[in-house]
């Protein structure tokens, strides 16, 4: 069972991808308000959310570890702030692998889960056939990133990157508005 300490380490709450291979779960207003409050708050401890909705301790704990079982919780983390830890650059990066013969997709996906520059890492439709959110400290460290790691991939054969000038906006919160 967790305790308050427990639920109060620095964390972040991120929410199971629902995605069209998996139903959406039903989720009541009670659940719907537990999330919204952990998205804005993962450290608070189940005291402090069950007040915020209204529940005794115990069956918001209850609900919390169900929604941690059913996978809508996925996991907790802490957000750094990149600036703060020597990461200032920001880039997406699209990806294009050559097309003929066998596509070395099982090895470019495991290449890119191990490196540490790519945050996310999404296969796509359209032209290009990968799109990954790339944090580094800077120019130099980029370049360095596309050289000796992106480039020598098997079958890479284009990429295109966007430098992020200013973040507009960021969030780890999912919209939940659609469940009520």
């Amino acid at each position: 069972m967790l305790d308050d300490a427990q639920f109060a380490c620095l964390v972040v709450l991120y929410l199971a991808d629902l995605s069209n291979k998996m139903p959406t779960t039903s989720l009541d207003r009670t659940d719907r308000r537990i999330l919204e409050q952990l998205q804005a708050d993962g450290r608070l401890s189940n005291q402090e959310l069950a007040e915020r909705v209204a529940l005794s301790p115990s069956p918001c704990l209850r609900r919390v570890r169900a929604l941690e079982r059913r996978g809508v919780i996925r996991h907790y983390a802490a957000v750094l702030d990149p600036l703060r830890v020597g990461l200032g650059m920001l880039a997406y990066v699209t990806v294009k692998l050559e097309k003929r013969g066998k596509m070395p997709v099982d090895q470019f996906t495991r290449a890119a889960q191990s490196w540490s520059e790519v945050i996310t890492c999404y296969a796509m439709t359209g032209d290009m056939d990968y799109l990954m959110r790339v944090q580094v400290e800077d120019l130099a460290h980029y370049s360095r990133f596309i050289m000796e790691k992106l480039l020598k991939q098997p079958g890479v054969i284009d990429i295109r990157t966007n430098f992020v000038l200013e973040r507009v906006k960021e969030t780890t919160a999912l919209p939940l508005e659609h469940l009520a």
